[in-house]
C-alpha cells in the first residue's frame, strides 16, 4: 500500500496532510496525484462522488503554484453554489502551509460586490460556477491569461444543469496551452466531445468501472402498490431508526407533499426543491450538515453538487427514467470508503427498469420485503437498547441523585423495572403498529402477469363503478375521532382509510374537518366493509351518523360555508 510521501509531495504539503488527519490515500489520489506533478498531459478522471477527488487535484495543483505571483493560476470549476464553497474551503486548509496561496470562491445567490471586493487582490486559485464567472468575466473584474491549471469538477452534473455553452465560452477564454483536468462520475457522450475538442491528448484514470455506482452501496428495492407508496417510506424510515439520508422525489410538489407528510408524522425532515430562495435553501442545508434534520426531501436538480458526508442512505421514492441519474443519488452515499445504502421504492411498471439500471450500473439489486409492524418495532427497540448501552454516563452527577432514585424504585424488580423503561420510549411505536397490515405486493414475474392483474383490477373498478351509477345517491355520512386538531387533512384521511382496509378502491366523498373530528361521504355498499376493518383500531372510531345529525352537521357546514362566501363577497364590493 502506497502512502503519501510515495506520491511526490513536497514536505510542506505532507506537513499539511498530516495535520489533516490523512493516513493513506484513496485510490483516485494514489493515481491521480503523481500524474499531475510528473506528466505533462490533460487528464480525465472518473470516480463517483465522495472518493476524494478534490484532494487528488488540489494538493498537485498547490505544490505547483508560483506563491509569489498574484495572479489567477488554477481555475476550478464547480455546478453548484454549495460545492463550490466546499471546494474552496478544502482548499484553503490544503494550503494552510503556503502563507502567500490565496483561495477565493465566485458564485451566485451572493452580492456580488463583495465578491469583487475579495477579487481586488488576484487569487491564485478562482474556484467558480460558470454562470457567476462569465458575468465577473463580462464585468472585467476577472482576467484568466494566466490560468495554467484548470479543472471541470463533476462535469456530467454541469452539464446536466444546463452549462454546457458557459462552459464553451470559459474553455474557449483560457489560454491554449493550460492542462486541464476534467472529473466525472460517468461520461455520456456530451463529456466525450467536449474532451476531445477542448483537451489535447488526454489520459483516461478510471475508480471502479465507466458509468458503474460505487461497489460499497448496497441496492436494494421494495415492491409495493403506489397508493401505498408513503406508508412504505415511513415503515423504511422507521426501521433504520439510525437513518440520516436524502429522500428523491420526481417534482417539487411530490418533495413538498412527502416532507409535509413526514413533518406532520414527527420526523426530522426538510424539503430542498427549485422554489427556495438561496437564503432558505442555505438554512435547510445547514441543518441538515448539523443532523438537527434526519432526512433531506429533495428533487434531483435541487440536490446537485450537494456535499454531504456520513450519509447512511439514499431512498428513491421512485426510480428515476436514466440509470445515470440513479448513480448520481446513489452515490450521495457510500462515501469516502464507508458503506451505504440505496432504497428504491418500486410500483407497477418501475419494476421493469430494474434489470436496466442493474445492467448499467454492473451491480445487481435485492428486493426486501417491507418490513411488517412487528419487524420495525423489534428494530426500533434493539436501537434504543443500544443506545442505552453505550450513552455516556455523568457518573459525578448522576451519584448525587442515584440514592434517592434507587429508594423510590426499590419495589420494582430487575425485569419490571427494565418492562417500564422500555415501555417510557417504546410504547408509541407499539400503538401505532399494533394492528399495522402488510404492505408487501407480489410483484408480477412477466409482463403478460402484470397487464392481466391490471386488467382484472380495471374490470373490478369498473364493475363497482357501474354498480354505484345504478344506486344513485345511496350514500352514507360517516364519522371519524380525528380533526384539524391531530393535523387531519384530506391526503391523510385518504392513507389512513387506504393504509387500514389496504385497498385503494374506497371511494371517499365530501370531506368536512373540524377540530375534533372529520366527516365524510361514502356509497353505502362499503360502509359495511370499512366499519369492520375499522374495527380492531383503537386509534380511530368510525361510526355512520343518522338522518338527524347528518342534516344538521350537512347545515352547519353549509351555513359555514355560505358565511364565508357572503364575507368575501362583501369584502370584494368594499
Amino acid at each position: 500500500m502506497k502512502t503519501f510521501q510515495d506520491l511526490g509531495l513536497s514536505e510542506k504539503i505532507l506537513t499539511t496532510v498530516a495535520n489533516l488527519g490523512y493516513e493513506a490515500p484513496m485510490p483516485i489520489q494514489e493515481r491521480v496525484i503523481p500524474f499531475i506533478l510528473s506528466e505533462e498531459e490533460d487528464l480525465v478522471g472518473l470516480a463517483q462522488t465522495g472518493t476524494g477527488k478534490t484532494a487528488a487535484f488540489g494538493l498537485p495543483i498547490i505544490q505547483l503554484l508560483d506563491e509569489r505571483l498574484h495572479k489567477i493560476q488554477a481555475l476550478v470549476l464547480a455546478p453548484t453554489r454549495e460545492l463550490c464553497m466546499q471546494i474552496a474551503q478544502d482548499l484553503t486548509n490544503y494550503s494552510q502551509n503556503m502563507a502567500n496561496i490565496k483561495v477565493v470562491p465566485v458564485y451566485g445567490g451572493e452580492n456580488i460586490v463583495n465578491q469583487i471586493q475579495r477579487l481586488n487582490t488576484p487569487p491564485q486559485m478562482l474556484v467558480a460556477t460558470p454562470g457567476r464567472l462569465i458575468d465577473l468575466i463580462e464585468r472585467g473584474k476577472i482576467k484568466l491569461e494566466d490560468v495554467r491549471y484548470l479543472v471541470l469538477d463533476e462535469a456530467d452534473e454541469m452539464l446536466n444543469m444546463g452549462f454546457e455553452e458557459d462552459l464553451k465560452t470559459i474553455l474557449k477564454t483560457v489560454p491554449e496551452d493550460r492542462r486541464t483536468f476534467l472529473f466525472s462520475a460517468t461520461m455520456p457522450k456530451t463529456i466525450v466531445s467536449i474532451a476531445e475538442k477542448y483537451m489535447k491528448n488526454y489520459s483516461e484514470i478510471m475508480v471502479g468501472q465507466r458509468n458503474a455506482g460505487a461497489e460499497n452501496i448496497e441496492h436494494l428495492y421494495y415492491y409495493i402498490q403506489p397508493s401505498n407508496r408513503y406508508l412504505a417510506l415511513k415503515r423504511i424510515v422507521d426501521a433504520n431508526p439510525d437513518i440520516y439520508g436524502i429522500v428523491f422525489c420526481r417534482t417539487r410538489r411530490e418533495t413538498k407533499e412527502v416532507a409535509d407528510e413526514l413533518m406532520k408524522d414527527g420526523y426530522d425532515v426538510d424539503a430542498l426543491h427549485g422554489d427556495l430562495s438561496q437564503a432558505q435553501r442555505d438554512t435547510v442545508m445547514n441543518k441538515f450538515r448539523l443532523r438537527n434534520l434526519q432526512i433531506l426531501v429533495a428533487t434531483d436538480v435541487a440536490a446537485r453538487g450537494l456535499d454531504v458526508n456520513n450519509l447512511t442512505h439514499v431512498i428513491n421514492y421512485g426510480l428515476p427514467e436514466d440509470a445515470e441519474v440513479y448513480t448520481h443519488r446513489s452515490g450521495r452515499t457510500g462515501r469516502a470508503g464507508k458503506k451505504g445504502v440505496s432504497i428504491s421504492i418500486v410500483g407497477g411498471k418501475e419494476q421493469n427498469r430494474i434489470s436496466e439500471i442493474e445492467k448499467k450500473l454492473g451491480q445487481p439489486f435485492k428486493k426486501e420485503l417491507i418490513p411488517t409492524g412487528p419487524e420495525v418495532c423489534k428494530r426500533q427497540l434493539f436501537s434504543m437498547i443500544n443506545k442505552m448501552e453505550h450513552v455516556e454516563v455523568n457518573y459525578d452527577e448522576i451519584n448525587l441523585l442515584l440514592p434517592q432514585v434507587i429508594k423510590k424504585l426499590e419495589y420494582l424488580d430487575k425485569e419490571e423495572l427494565i418492562r417500564r423503561f422500555v415501555s417510557l420510549e417504546f410504547n408509541r411505536f407499539l400503538d401505532y403498529y399494533k394492528d399495522a397490515i402488510d404492505l408487501n405486493s407480489k410483484a408480477p414475474s412477466s409482463k403478460r402477469e402484470y397487464k392481466e392483474r391490471n386488467d382484472n383490477s380495471d374490470r373490478q373498478s369498473n364493475r363497482g363503478e357501474q354498480r354505484r351509477k345504478n344506486d344513485k345517491g345511496n350514500r352514507v355520512r360517516i364519522k371519524m375521532n380525528f380533526g384539524s386538531k391531530q393535523n387531519a387533512s384530506p391526503r391523510a384521511i385518504l392513507g389512513i382509510i387506504n393504509e387500514v382496509t389496504n385497498s385503494n378502491h374506497i371511494h371517499v366523498g365530501d370531506i368536512e374537518i373540524t377540530p375534533k373530528f372529520t366527516y365524510f361521504d361514502l356509497y353505502a355498499d362499503q360502509a359495511d366493509f370499512l366499519l369492520q376493518a375499522f374495527k380492531n383500531n383503537s386509534n380511530f372510531n368510525l361510526s355512520i351518523m343518522t338522518d338527524e345529525k347528518r342534516t344538521n352537521s350537512s347545515s352547519s357546514w353549509v351555513a359555514r360555508r355560505n358565511e364565508k362566501r357572503d364575507f368575501a363577497k362583501k369584502n370584494k364590493r368594499g
